[in-house]
């Protein structure tokens, strides 16, 4: 659900850092949520997604920085911030010894849901998760999809406002991963603000709005579109040729290119100018052994401005590290 910009703001972090003894996993981040949105926290893993999320949760105290969460310090008032979030981690946080009733009565107990909400809420996640005819099923017999909406279903029990899904689709089929993203598409329309991090790109585009974050450093941030408008310098080519990983190698060193990357069956390489360099790609592809070759120009998708920006920090801070060393 897209929220404008006069919509409150309900979880906000300013330059949030922390640190496990000399290693800095988040290293001074600023962002803010508003209400109804799904924001999006695209990063690889040991990124410092998760890290993120725990502290904003009040699972972690932050080594410096601030932040509020439903209008609630995450240092000071942690136990109010719990209260009315919902939190989903990668490993789904369900007790596999217990059956889905099990399961769904004990966090309606650990979260206080009242006595004349248990059963409408019972009943609202077994649908939810298509799980009526299995209730009495040990929660460990439960294929990966299945278990990961009843993950989701108990972490909302007490139909919080705000809710954290950390990876919440990480090791299913693409089908429950689509499944579960229309779950989260329609509690956004229902006013529930969404807060998921994901190492999916194509996940990436069904949020309102994203931070992209690389070694504990937000590196970009916006819409989808405004990523792909604003963050994709140069032009994008897609490849289509024989052993394009042999390819991609060799177009690597060519001049002009500036990043290459295995796209589906082909290549999508980042390159600046257009045509001319279109031609001298396909040229030296087709010399090389590579033929048939086409190329054409694409429109930048997520991937694409991902691997942009990854490789502009990285040669930045080895172009800094070089000239130390000098």
């Amino acid at each position: 659900m897209r929220r404008d910009a006069d919509s409150a703001v309900v979880v906000e972090a300013e330059n949030l850092e922390r640190r496990f003894g000399e290693f800095v996993a988040v290293a001074g981040i600023s962002f803010a949520v508003r209400a109804g949105e799904v924001f999006g926290f695209l990063g690889p893993n040991g990124a410092g997604k998760s890290t993120t999320i725990r502290m904003l949760c009040g699972l972690l105290a932050p080594t410096a920085g601030r932040g509020r969460v439903a209008g609630f310090d995450m240092v000071t008032e942690t136990e109010r911030i719990k209260s009315r979030i919902g939190y989903m981690s990668q490993r789904f946080s369900l007790y596999d010894e217990l059956t889905v009733e099990e399961n769904i009565d004990f966090f309606s107990g650990i979260y206080r849901v009242a006595r004349n909400r248990k059963k409408a809420r019972k009943d609202w996640v077994l649908e939810m998760a298509g799980l009526q005819g299995h209730r009495r099923t040990r929660t460990a017999h439960l294929p990966g999809g299945w278990k990961q909406r009843l993950a989701l279903g108990c972490a909302v029990l007490h139909e919080p406002p705000i809710v954290f899904l950390d990876e919440p689709t990480s090791g299913v089929d693409p089908a429950s991963r689509r499944a579960f993203w229309t779950l989260i598409q329609e509690m956004a329309a229902a006013g529930t603000t969404v807060f998921v991090t994901t190492h999916y790109l194509e996940e990436s585009e069904y949020c309102d709005r994203l931070a992209i974050i690389d070694r504990g450093r937000i590196v970009a941030a916006g819409t989808p579109t405004e990523l792909k408008r604003d963050h994709m310098r140069g032009t994008v080519l897609e490849i289509n040729c024989r052993r394009p990983f042999e390819a991609m190698r060799m177009l690597e060193r060519l001049p002009g290119v500036r990043e290459v990357a295995l796209f589906g069956a082909g290549l999508h390489a980042v390159v600046d100018g257009d045509g001319e360099v279109a031609a001298m790609i396909r040229s030296r592809l087709e010399a090389a052994g590579f033929a048939p070759v086409e190329v054409a120009s694409a429109v930048p998708s997520l991937e694409d401005v991902f691997v942009s920006l990854v490789e502009e920090r990285s040669r930045r801070e080895s172009g800094v590290k070089e000239g130390k060393g000098r």
